[in-house]
Formats: structure tokens, C-alpha cells, sequence
């Protein structure tokens, strides 16, 4: 079976053909066309790669409504539509490639991945936020997390470098990019998260502000005028290492400014890692221990500075690098183990792989729907 993933972000669209064995026969990532453009987009792809059976849509936001991935047809991709406001940069975008994908190939059949799928079973003292009951039964109001696909994937993978049953495993997961959270992952299942009813909730990210004290954010709409359009494209867009540093909020560009003297850089950076090492230690904390940490994500693989860092910190969960390993890493891009072999709790850097987890969810609902009654 050839499976077509399909990843429509905020802006970029990335599409992956995958084999039976999960061999990736074809590959693109292009800037996002907009709703008119996607079918010129994904017909230019599909015209140079072998014939998909099936299709998987990354879909960042399931609400209560998803629980796990879904078959797509009239009635769930409705249902999806509803959801757009809970993640208005990713979902409508998901949703436009569904149906882009879907007037080319009318007959092929799609499934839908929840980037929250992984988090909906999260046990209630990790997803009830203390505001009024009214506001959370009427509407659905709970932590969802995100990067769920990815976690899902790291916690897997790291488990099989590590050489050890998934079963009573205790991991931290970190996906770290230009979005960011972490992933407390007992036995293969979501216990808890850093990010919450958004993607907004949790570390410092790109762009995103992460945590902040609500009070601040109702004292800053009292008394700096500011509509609430301003605000969530403040706390979106201009947050973040972006609002700490004023240069970007690209890591690297951070630390390269942080090391030429630069104090606003040194800050930014000095708050990210102060954030990070903080939220492991809570992840830990709702383990009741910690078998290993895992990196994955552009910056979590790729700054072996930022690994270095973070882990200085965390010495007493058990967590140790070994330096020459790690930065192996970062150079040749592998999967691999990085602490010393008698550290308490491994370090594990992988590659987010989100296309295979997609691939997974497709087989497996296709499965599903595919065997006779009574089976």
C-alpha cells in the first residue's frame, strides 16, 4: 500500500509518498498555496510519484469530537469544519488540502491524524483547568495538547534504541521547533503535556509566548486599549523568542547573537532554557520517575548547544550527555543514544517523523473498516 501523507501547515504544505515498508518514495515541502492553489500543488506532486491507495491529513486540532484518527467522508469532514476556531491557522488549511485531494482523486481514501489524538486519554487531573464548571461543560473546555503524532513517534522510537519494552517505560518527550512542547509518556500513553486547551499554553517558542499569568494578559487589555484580535496576534506572532529578542525566532540567530555579546539575545535564550529545564522536571514529576529524554523536533535534533544546555540542568533527574556522542549527532543526523551508559536516565535524540505515525493511523482505520462483521 502507497500512502500519501499530507501536512498543510499555517505555511508550509509537506507531502510524503510512502512505500509498504514505510521507504519514502516521494517527497516534497512547499510554501502553502492558498485554497485555489492547492490542487495545481498537489497534481504537479502526484503526476511525478506512483499511485497512492490511501491518503492521511495531518490535522493539528480533534476537540472532543476526535478522539482517535477517522475515516473522512460528507458527515466527518462537517464535523471537522466546526472545529476550525480551535486552531484557526492549521485547521481550515488541513481542510482546504482534504478537499483539494479529494476533487483529484475522488475515490481514494483519506483518514484524518489529530495532532490531540495522543493527549485525549490523559488522565482528568492533567486536562481540568480551575475555572467555573458552567464555562467547562458548555464548551468542552480541557487541555488538549498538541505535536501528538510526534510524540507518539519519539516515544516509540526511543524505545526501540534504548532496547526496552514500551510497557513501563517513563519518558519525556521534547518536540522543539518553532512550536514547542513536552509530553510526560508512561508506557506509550500521554499522562500529561505542556501545552494546553492551544497550542499557545507551555514553553517559550518562535513566535509564542507559552505560559503566561492571565492576570497580566486582562490588566494589559483594561489598560493598553487593545482589542482581542491584538492580542492573540501579539501572543502568536510577536511573542516568544521573537518578543524577548526583537531579532527572530530562529534559534540559532539567538545563540549566535547571545555569544557575539548581544543581552537581549543571552535573556531570550537564558528564559528558554530556564523554561525547559523546568517543564521536564513537572513532566517528571507526573512519571513518578524518568527512564529517558527525548529530543526531537529542528531544534531539539539539530542544536546540540541547546541539548548541552538543558541537560546541565537536569543532573539531578539522573540525566547525563555524553558530549562527544551528542554532538555526533547533530553532524550526522542519526538516530542515536547520547548519555553514558550509566546514567540513570537516558538522553535520546531521534528525527520527527510524523509522516510514519500518519501511515500507521491510515493502515490501521483502514484496517478497521476494511474486516467483516463480527471481527
Amino acid at each position: 500500500m502507497h500512502i500519501l501523507v499530507v501536512n498543510a501547515g499555517s505555511s508550509s504544505l509537506k507531502l510524503r509518498l510512502l512505500d509498504d515498508r514505510d521507504a519514502v518514495v516521494g517527497s516534497a515541502d512547499l510554501d502553502r498555496p492558498d485554497a485555489a492553489g492547492l490542487p495545481a500543488a498537489l497534481a504537479d506532486f502526484l503526476d511525478g510519484v506512483p499511485d497512492p491507495d490511501a491518503a492521511g491529513h495531518r490535522v493539528v486540532h480533534g476537540g472532543t469530537a476526535f478522539p482517535g484518527p477517522v475515516l473522512l467522508d460528507e458527515g466527518s469532514e462537517a464535523l471537522l469544519e466546526t472545529l476550525g476556531d480551535l486552531a484557526p491557522l492549521h485547521n481550515p488549511q488541513s481542510l482546504d488540502a482534504v478537499r483539494a485531494l479529494g476533487t483529484l482523486r475522488p475515490g481514494l481514501p483519506a483518514v484524518a491524524c489529530f495532532d490531540t489524538s495522543f493527549h485525549h486519554d490523559m488522565p482528568p487531573l492533567a486536562t481540568t483547568y480551575a475555572i467555573p464548571r458552567e464555562w467547562r461543560e458548555r464548551w468542552d473546555l480541557r487541555r488538549f495538547g498538541f505535536h501528538g503524532l510526534s510524540h507518539a513517534w519519539s516515544a516509540r522510537r526511543a524505545a526501540g534504541l534504548l532496547g526496552r519494552p514500551v510497557d513501563g517505560l517513563r519518558l519525556v518527550t521534547a518536540h522543539l521547533g518553532a512550536g514547542a512542547s513536552l509530553a510526560a509518556v508512561a508506557s506509550g500513553r500521554s499522562v500529561d503535556t505542556t501545552m494546553g486547551f492551544t497550542p499557545l499554553e507551555g514553553l517559550v517558542m518562535a513566535t509564542r509566548s507559552g505560559s503566561v499569568d492571565p492576570g497580566l494578559l486582562l490588566w494589559v487589555l483594561q489598560h493598553g486599549g487593545l482589542t482581542v484580535d491584538r492580542m492573540a496576534h501579539a501572543l502568536e506572532h510577536e511573542s516568544g523568542l521573537e518578543g524577548l529578542w526583537g531579532g527572530g525566532g530562529d534559534l540559532r540567530r539567538v545563540i549566535r547573537a547571545a555569544d557575539d555579546g548581544d543581552g537581549e539575545a543571552r535573556l531570550a535564550y537564558d528564559v528558554t532554557v530556564h523554561r525547559l529545564r523546568a517543564q521536564v522536571a513537572s513532566m517528571t514529576s507526573a512519571l513518578g520517575g524518568l527512564d529517558g529524554l527525548v529530543f526531537t523536533g529542528g531544534a531539539g535534533r539539530g542544536s546540540h548547544r541547546l541539548r548541552t544546555d538543558v541537560c546541565a540542568g537536569l543532573g539531578f533527574l539522573g540525566v547525563a550527555l555524553d558530549d562527544d556522542a551528542d554532538a555526533a549527532a547533530g553532524a550526522e543526523g542519526e538516530d542515536r543514544v547520547v548519555s553514558p551508559d550509566t546514567a540513570p536516565a537516558a538522553v535520546v535524540v531521534v528525527e520527527a517523523r510524523e509522516d510514519l505515525e500518519i501511515a500507521r493511523h491510515v493502515r490501521e482505520v483502514l484496517g478497521r473498516s476494511a474486516a467483516p462483521p463480527g471481527d
